[in-house]
């Protein structure tokens, strides 16, 4: 993506300033988490901006994004200004209703999802399916990445992320930051062993699952 002409764009587009905020130091992780993989698929894809960025930067990843409909008009309008050869139009998906989708264009498999700010957005049934499907569909090895906020031994980390849960919950009681603790607990139930933490800006955190054997 060219920086020097983004300014102009994006007063044109739906923009998420959380999005150009943490872009690049995600950007960083997954360059090294992601180094080895081939196919990305992305739950709750958004406004668009992080898949348009992650995939100019990452080409040698194919970037499936995916949304519940209501999103691809904003999701398409970002890959209509920057578009690139490996990034791919929204599937429809919601935890709701959808298992993971198959994309019919790339014959490939998901080696590796990743999903930013949805955990505490959804209700912790759609977290328990989210990590069910994502298990259904990763191969041995295949990684999972979670980016978003994260209270740690049932604690905020942070006095802003406590009005942050205060303000999710006001809106929707089902929402909420979740605990590092039962998300690590509910992955390792399907198989998802946490394998790297990595502290990112603003009080977030990148958890980095790898799919592993089931337990005999």
């Amino acid at each position: 993506m060219d920086k020097s002409n983004l300014s102009n764009t994006v007063a044109n587009l739906p923009f998420s300033q959380a999005c150009e905020n943490n872009k690049d130091a995600i950007l960083a992780v997954l360059q090294k988490e992601l180094k080895d993989s081939t196919h990305v698929f992305e739950i709750g894809s958004g406004t668009g901006q992080h898949s348009v960025y992650f995939a100019s930067q990452l080409p040698h990843l194919k970037w499936q994004t995916s949304d519940v409909v209501a999103n691809h008009a904003t999701i398409n309008a970002w890959h209509d200004a920057y578009p690139a050869p490996n990034l791919y139009q929204p599937l429809a998906f919601d935890l709701a209703h959808n298992l993971l989708p198959v994309n019919t264009v790339v014959k490939m498999p998901y080696d590796a999802i990743f999903t930013a700010n949805t955990l505490h957005i959804i209700s912790w049934s759609l977290v328990e399916k989210l990590f069910e499907l994502v298990s259904e569909v990763l191969p041995l090895h295949g990684k999972l990445i979670v980016y978003g906020p994260f209270n740690e031994n049932s604690r905020y980390t942070s006095e802003s992320n406590r009005q942050f849960d205060t303000m999710l919950r006001q809106g929707n009681s089902g929402s909420g930051i979740r605990n590092k603790e039962d998300v690590i607990d509910l992955a390792t139930q399907h198989d998802l062993t946490l394998s790297a933490t990595h502290r990112m800006p603003a009080n977030n955190q990148l958890l980095v699952f790898r799919k592993t054997a089931p337990t005999p």
